[in-house]
């Protein structure tokens, strides 16, 4: 099987540029997108890979005929059929991916219908039903959550205190804080956030009622909350001079929250999310 990966600024392009490179049409390739990446304003970029999947017919045994048996004097030779030859299989390739509208005066691409984050840890925790979207915590929760992260802390020899915050709906904010603190906050808070999903997984299958856990550790969420506020300030006025959309780059399910609700008033600007996780992004753009 023959395989090349491209990267290009749309799937039709690197789809285009594989087959060229492979030297067979496109509907012979097999077409999977590796890695989307989006810019300010429209800039972006995809990287798939193409196979070429080469499916040759099962090879038939030449058959000899027996020689003809003679008939009676006089007559003829019986005939021996020869064995009707076999189907050749077929490869059914995959078609690239359908290219989308144009959008006039935007950055190239129809404009989604604004999104509002539903579950702020959708992107850190396993699917919950619908129910439990109306789970409200109790400080009994609370505490079985922070008695849960004390075990995970204590098995991991990390001085670390872990007490109760503030209770909202199914969360309950759980801080950190000690010595050794800082090695659960990692850079950009890559640490925390596993430690908050592998949190969540056990919480939701030893507890099963639908709470959920925030961690805080040494007052970083509170810090990221400002920035990205900051941020998304930021490029909603320059989105507003420009009158074009601009991506930001990906972010967890509870700080695109975040940034939706910093732009929530602001006159002018509306925002969505777009993507699939774990690289579904946060869109700024004019309000129509």
């Amino acid at each position: 099987m023959q395989t090349v990966e491209i990267t290009a600024k749309s799937v039709q392009e690197a789809t285009k540029a594989a087959a060229e490179k492979l030297g067979v049409s496109i509907d012979a390739l097999k077409v999977t997108v590796l890695e989307e990446s989006k810019g300010l304003f429209g800039k972006s970029s995809v990287r798939v890979r193409a196979e070429v999947e080469e499916a040759a017919p099962a090879p038939v045994e030449p058959v000899t005929p027996p020689p003809a048996k003679a008939g009676k004097k006089g007559g003829k030779a019986s005939k021996v059929q020869e064995p009707a030859p076999e189907p050749e299989p077929v490869v059914v390739a995959a078609e690239p991916a359908p290219k989308e509208p144009a959008k006039k005066g935007g950055r190239g691409k129809a404009k989604a219908e604004p999104v509002v984050e539903e579950t702020p840890e959708a992107a850190e925790e396993p699917t919950a039903p619908e129910k439990d979207l109306e789970v409200m915590a109790t400080a009994a929760d609370g505490e079985q959550l922070t008695a849960l992260v004390k075990e995970l802390l204590a098995a991991a020899s990390l001085q670390v205190n872990a007490k109760t915050g503030e209770i909202a709906g199914r969360y309950v904010n759980i801080h950190l804080d000690g010595k050794d603190a800082a090695f659960l906050v990692g850079k950009h808070g890559e640490v925390l956030n596993a430690m908050q999903y592998l949190v969540n997984i056990i919480a939701g299958r030893r507890f099963d009622n639908g709470v959920r856990a925030t961690l805080d550790g040494n007052d970083y969420r509170r810090r990221r909350e400002d920035a990205l506020t900051q941020l998304a300030t930021k490029i909603a006025d320059q989105v507003k001079q420009r009158g074009e959309e601009a991506v930001l780059d990906a972010l967890p399910a509870f700080e695109r929250r975040i940034v939706h609700k910093a732009l929530s008033g602001y006159e002018g600007i509306s925002t969505y999310s777009e993507g699939e996780e774990p690289n579904r992004r946060v869109v700024i753009a004019p309000a129509d």
